[in-house]
């Protein structure tokens, strides 16, 4: 994977180029071995916290990981159009408005021993701002090729959090056209709740129960795309142990394979349906 300039990796794009880079400063990567209709995001996958920020912080390795989405860039791996952040969200949360997007208070306990100088907010918000104009340029240049696309946005939660029983899978949708892609949004539900994994409880998949579907980057494609769905989709975090954070590596490989295909297929069927569609 080669380090790339923001200007060049939006080159290539703009070009059609296939390639896989790196960010100049690390903080994400992108893949690109085809241009296809579909894209797969793992936005809060980063653990890397910039070391000048060490000091400051009050939150330990732990607190952090624990609130990230580890191993998500992993699951999508396989996809021939991938954007993984490698930043930690408690140096700039990718799903979150600009305004919003640096944390004084995470879950609850204050965040930094003394506040962050300007130049720190600013270096963190240049990295936010280069993700998202090489998240547009994807936009256009796929709406122009295929006429729609769909981006598949994925996070993991946190289950023991909660005091019920959670869905293995949750959808939220509560901030996309929901009856112009009813058929899409339905059908991926479906296949996430026939999903088989090596873990031993059902595979379910909720639409709207844990999260609905507020992050920055579903906001963001949909406000800036014409004719394209965003599916927001959280997996619970089955595959790890989430008090100690040891991974799971059979139930990561086994949703990194069922994902490449199932992924692929929910695509092709939303293209064949969208492309010509007409407002």
């Amino acid at each position: 994977m080669n380090k790339m300039s923001i200007r060049k990796i939006l080159s290539k794009i703009e070009n059609e180029e296939t390639f896989h880079a790196v960010a100049d400063d690390y903080s994400f990567s992108i893949k690109i071995d085809d241009y296809v209709p579909y894209v797969c995001a793992a936005v809060h996958d980063g653990h890397h916290f910039d070391k000048r920020l060490w000091s400051k912080c009050l939150h330990t390795e732990y607190d952090r990981w624990y609130e990230e989405d580890p191993c998500t860039g992993n699951m999508i791996s396989l996809l021939p159009i991938t954007i993984i952040a490698h930043d930690s969200r408690f140096e700039y949360d990718l799903n979150r408005d600009p305004k919003e997007a640096i944390y004084e208070t995470a879950w609850g306990k204050t965040l930094w021993k003394t506040p962050l100088s300007e130049a720190e907010k600013m270096r963190a918000l240049e990295k936010h701002d280069n993700f998202y104009r090489v998240v547009l340029q994807l936009i256009v240049k796929l709406e122009e090729q295929f006429g729609t696309a769909v981006f598949y946005d994925f996070h993991s939660y946190n289950r023991k959090r909660w005091d019920r029983e959670v869905p293995v899978f949750n959808l939220g949708t509560s901030n996309v056209d929901q009856m112009k892609y009813n058929l899409a949004i339905t059908q991926w539900q479906e296949i996430l709740n026939n999903v088989t994994l090596p873990i031993d409880q059902k595979v379910t998949c909720a639409i709207n129960d844990v999260f609905q579907g507020n992050g920055y980057f579903l906001k963001y494609v949909t406000s800036n795309s014409l004719n394209s769905l965003v599916l927001a989709t959280e997996v619970s975090k089955i595959y790890c142990d989430e008090e100690t954070g040891v991974i799971f590596p059979e139930v990561v490989h086994t949703l990194k394979d069922k994902l490449k295909y199932y992924i692929q297929s929910h695509a092709h069927r939303f293209y064949d349906r969208h492309h010509t569609y007409e407002s």
